[in-house]
């Protein structure tokens, strides 16, 4: 019955075919004209939803001192120290030049760093160095041992060994930020260029939260350029395969009006393309081309056997339209399944991908059809050797099952014990291979100073004020020493480190005074001493809340992965609860947010992979009616995916966001397979 009425469909379609293309090409313009208003974004934003409750405490820590936007630039001379007149000077230069940048706010360096002591009854605080051509030796030693003793230098702006120092500018960005984040990438590499140029022995490197998002925009924009190289390729190796012009172009057109339907809806419901959605397009058009090869290969089997053309097209019909209708829809499912992601990029990605797939089972059983009968569709002279290698290798296979049963079972065991190698994690620096400047950069800077993943803390007093109480301050200090305990960490900045300082220099720059002052009034007068003798434009807002109520602590990491920063975020709530826990509570900042995301995502990811294959397996059953054969499905089904997972734990062992989504793909691709495998062997059984 179900026959009769693929047969009814097709004979419609071939005797309106003309019809059919006007129809088809009708609703491809006007859904493909909602491609007109697409928009794209790369900002960090996108991946989360707004009730995401980590976003929203980073927002609250960036709405209480100031946002975390910046870029550094190290500087490391060839053959010695930073402490050199030329060295220096190059520094002071680049310092102030680096005050150009678009929507700079702040930088910060060791020429300009504020240097504070007493002078008599007064608090002086001046910058470190200035006009540095013009420092005796005596003076470069007196810089060189105060900028290597002062902690907030020392795994910050400068290295342990003084042989590295960095200069960090902060910004202040709106939206769009993409253009923002161009303006800041083009001014840094031209300052930078320029002063590779005027100071040959010395290297810079150029690294930040701002950078690393720009360099994400641009692996986009390559990933999108490379796009018609794809749609070539695909085409050129189609064209090898059927060895027909008309059979080529007739699936061009057919992938061309799948992507322009897709794509112009996803501009009609006004969908944001992100760098994770900005996958769909080739992604609909692997799998637009796997199904509708069958349909094509079928009718060119047919006309080599003799029949005629149209006679041929309801032949590829009435055997592929059973299978490729059951391939989108467990497609489809593997893509919905998407839609249990922490994050909204990848709904739209399921989504459009699901959306995708209908839009190739129609347009395959449609248009593809149509075309095939109005375009002077020959059949190709085939060699059959292809036909002899498969004939050699089911017989192969046949005749040895049982061998290659034991073999491919050691295979799969030898391959599958590297699955519990495998963690959760990610990191966002090895995204990028090599080619990329920003990972040697930032790879150098975290190798000899400082790291880009940082903790961000905000300390409550629980009182207006409270920040310069004893009590808190050595509670916050011994939190700082802790963190600075633990071998993951390069540097931390408190808030105690300033009380600590500003102690000392009141007391004639007794090192034994380098501690938290003991008495809470007197604490709180250096404290405003301190903010009064600050110089005109600085501040301590990136440091204390406006009501002096809370303060900030930075925790600066080396070379660390999501996972990394979960653990060690842990350890410090373990910590806090045993010690202090009435001042923080668990870690902010970009690093801790993108680190959950990361990590739930892909939790959430390969199980929904495990959820969707199981779904997909049980419809099978049905729609096969056969246990055995429902069960057989199971190998093929989930067996690959495993054994990917095997080899990646022995390759990698870190699956982050682009492992789990592949293997979803795959999971698609994977069911496909075993679909028309399956069908095609029912068929023929039967």
């Amino acid at each position: 019955m179900i026959a009769d009425q693929i047969d009814r469909f097709s004979n419609i379609i071939l005797h309106h075919r003309w019809l059919t293309s006007a129809i088809a090409t009708l609703i491809a313009i006007v859904a493909g004209a909602g491609a007109l208003s697409l928009s794209t974004s790369g900002n960090y934003r996108t991946m989360f939803s707004e009730d995401n409750p980590h976003l929203r405490a980073f927002d609250a820590l960036q709405d209480t001192y100031s946002a975390s936007r910046s870029a550094l630039i190290a500087i490391s001379p060839k053959e010695s120290s930073v402490f050199t007149r030329n060295t220096l000077a190059a520094i002071e230069k680049l310092t102030e030049v680096a005050w150009q940048t678009p929507h700079s706010i702040r930088v910060d360096s060791i020429t300009n760093y504020l240097y504070s002591e007493a002078v008599g009854d007064n608090l002086t605080i001046e910058p470190l160095i200035e006009d540095a051509t013009s420092l005796s030796d005596l003076e470069l030693n007196l810089v060189r041992n105060i900028a290597l003793n002062e902690p907030e230098l020392v795994g910050q702006l400068l290295s342990k060994d003084g042989r590295v120092a960095g200069l960090a500018i902060n910004f202040v960005l709106s939206e769009p930020l993409e253009l923002k984040r161009t303006e800041i990438s083009e001014f840094l590499h031209n300052v930078l260029d320029k002063a590779r140029a005027d100071h040959p022995n010395l290297s810079f490197y150029l690294t930040g939260n701002v950078i690393l998002a720009k360099t994400f925009e641009e692996a986009g924009a390559a990933a999108e350029r490379l796009f018609p190289v794809v749609v070539a390729l695909i085409l050129f190796i189609t064209s090898l395969l059927l060895r027909s012009l008309v059979a080529t172009i007739s699936l061009a057109i057919v992938i061309a009006f799948i992507l322009l339907t897709t794509m112009g809806i996803a501009g009609w419901f006004s969908i944001t393309l992100t760098p994770v959605s900005l996958g769909v397009p080739i992604i609909i058009m692997a799998l637009g081309v796997a199904h509708a090869i069958h349909v094509v290969t079928i009718v060119q089997a047919a006309m080599r056997r003799g029949m005629e053309r149209n006679a041929a097209i309801l032949e590829s019909l009435r055997e592929n339209f059973y299978p490729v209708a059951l391939t989108s829809a467990t497609t489809s499912i593997g893509f919905f399944s998407l839609n249990v992601s922490d994050s909204p990029p990848f709904h739209d990605l399921g989504n459009l991908v699901a959306l995708g797939v209908l839009f190739t089972f129609l347009y395959s059983v449609t248009l593809l059809p149509a075309l095939l009968s109005i375009l002077p569709l020959r059949t190709p002279r085939f060699s059959n050797w292809w036909e002899r290698v498969f004939e050699f290798l089911g017989s192969f296979v046949v005749a040895r099952r049982i061998l290659l049963l034991w073999l491919g079972s050691v295979v799969v065991v030898a391959l599958v014990s590297g699955i519990t190698r495998n963690e959760l994690s990610d990191n966002w620096l090895h995204h990028f291979d090599e080619r990329y400047t920003f990972r040697t950069d930032t790879e150098f800077i975290i190798e000899n100073m400082t790291g880009l993943d940082r903790l961000e803390y905000s300390l409550n007093s629980g009182r207006e004020g409270g920040v310069t109480d004893p009590n808190y301050l050595q509670k916050v200090e011994a939190f700082a020493e802790w963190y600075r305990s633990q071998p993951e960490v390069l540097h931390v900045q408190s808030f105690s480190e300033i009380m600590k300082r500003v102690n000392k220099i009141m007391h004639g720059d007794d090192p034994a005074y380098y501690r938290i002052p003991g008495d809470p009034d007197l604490a709180a007068q250096y404290f405003l001493l301190y903010e009064f003798s600050l110089p005109f434009g600085a501040n301590l807002n990136d440091r204390v809340n406006f009501a002096r109520s809370e303060s900030r602590m930075t925790v600066v990491l080396g070379n660390t992965s999501t996972q990394d920063h979960l653990e060690i975020d842990a350890r410090a709530r373990a910590w806090l609860q045993a010690n202090a826990p009435e001042i923080a509570g668990p870690a902010s900042g970009f690093t801790m947010i993108t680190a959950h995301i990361s990590t739930q995502n892909a939790r959430s990811m390969l199980w929904s992979t495990f959820v969707a294959t199981s779904l997909i397996t049980l419809i099978l059953l049905v729609v096969l009616r056969s246990i055995r054969i429902g069960l057989i499905c199971l190998v093929p089904n989930f067996i690959p995916p495993i054994m990917a997972f095997g080899l990646w734990g022995y390759l990698s062992g870190n699956i982050g966001l682009g492992a789990s989504l592949v293997t979803a793909i795959a999971i698609g691709i994977i069911v496909d397979d075993t679909i028309h495998f399956l069908t095609k062997y029912m068929r023929v059984r039967r």
